[in-house]
């Protein structure tokens, strides 16, 4: 199994988590998290104008330089269920959900591995965007702490 960067990771929990608070969007539905750079894909019935993509970028950004703590709790799956979608979440996974927090901005169910804080996770640069058959297509890298 490939392993996932923490730091990629963490900053695709603000990148989706902004998404969400921004337009109203859901969680990605798919992930391809790399090292060197990064791809989610959400359902949206358009692309980002270039305005909303550096204001993304920016909100991003300010939560990193937050230093915001990254956490984690495990709740019931029935206590999770009533505070997230837990559809991508396998019925294998068991009856308790590990939920990680970064600060108040965002907070979803997860397995991956996380950073400790959102400093270390580098300055986030949107490389591209796209919107294709219902879906949007955000291409993303980041830079060294």
């Amino acid at each position: 199994m490939k392993e996932i960067d923490p730091r990629m990771h963490t900053a695709e929990h603000l990148l989706s988590g902004t998404l969400v608070t921004m337009f109203g969007m859901g969680r990605p539905f798919t992930t391809h998290l790399e090292k060197k750079k990064s791809k989610a894909d959400y359902r949206f019935a358009r692309t980002l104008t270039e305005e909303e993509a550096h204001r993304v970028e920016e909100r991003v950004n300010a939560l990193i330089d937050a230093d915001l703590p990254v956490s984690e709790e495990f709740l019931s799956r029935e206590e999770a269920a009533g505070q997230f979608d837990l559809s991508r979440l396998p019925d294998a996974a068991g009856d308790r959900v590990r939920v990680v927090r970064c600060g108040d901005a965002d907070a979803c169910p997860c397995s991956g591995p996380h950073v400790t804080s959102t400093k270390q996770c580098g300055r986030l640069r949107l490389i591209s965007w796209s919107h294709e058959d219902g879906a949007l297509r955000v291409r993303f890298r980041l830079e060294e702490p």
